[in-house]
C-alpha cells in the first residue's frame, strides 16, 4: 500500500495580518522617536499663569444676557455693531458659561442679520 502524505495546511490569513500590524507598530514607534527632542534646559511658557482676558474687540455677554464692550455696558446689539462698521468680517463674542443657549443663538443671529460675515465664540480654552 502506498502511504499518502498528509495534506499541507495553508497558513491562516489572519496571522499575516497580525504580522503586518505588528511591523507597522514597530515602524511608528521608531519613527516617533526620531523627532528632535527639545533642549532640556529650555523652559516653556505657562499659559495658566497669564491673566485670561477677552480680546479687545469682543462683545461680552453675562449670564443675565447683559451686553458690554470694553467694559462699557451696551443697550443692544446695534450699539456693538455700530462700533465695527468697517470690519464686520468676524465679530467675536465672549458669552458667560451660564448664558442660556437659546439667548446665545439669538444674539448670534442678530449679529449675522446686522451684517457680520462670521460670528466667533471665544471660549475658556481660547483664552488660555
Amino acid at each position: 500500500m502506498m502511504r499518502t502524505r498528509p495534506k499541507r495546511q495553508k497558513p491562516e490569513p489572519t496571522i499575516t495580518l497580525i504580522n503586518i500590524v505588528f511591523l507597522m507598530l514597530i515602524f511608528f514607534l521608531v519613527a516617533g522617536t526620531l523627532a528632535q527632542p527639545l533642549d532640556p534646559e529650555l523652559t516653556l511658557v505657562r499659559a495658566r499663569d497669564l491673566a485670561a482676558q477677552p480680546p479687545d474687540d469682543a462683545l461680552v455677554i453675562d449670564a443675565a444676557g447683559e451686553l458690554s464692550y470694553r467694559g462699557i455696558p451696551l443697550p443692544d446689539i446695534d450699539a456693538y455693531v455700530s462700533e465695527h462698521i468697517g470690519d464686520r468680517s468676524a465679530l467675536r463674542i465672549v458669552p458667560d458659561r451660564n448664558l442660556p443657549a437659546r439667548q446665545l443663538v439669538q444674539i448670534g443671529n442678530q449679529l449675522r442679520a446686522a451684517g457680520a460675515e462670521r460670528v466667533i465664540l471665544v471660549t475658556e480654552r481660547g483664552l488660555e
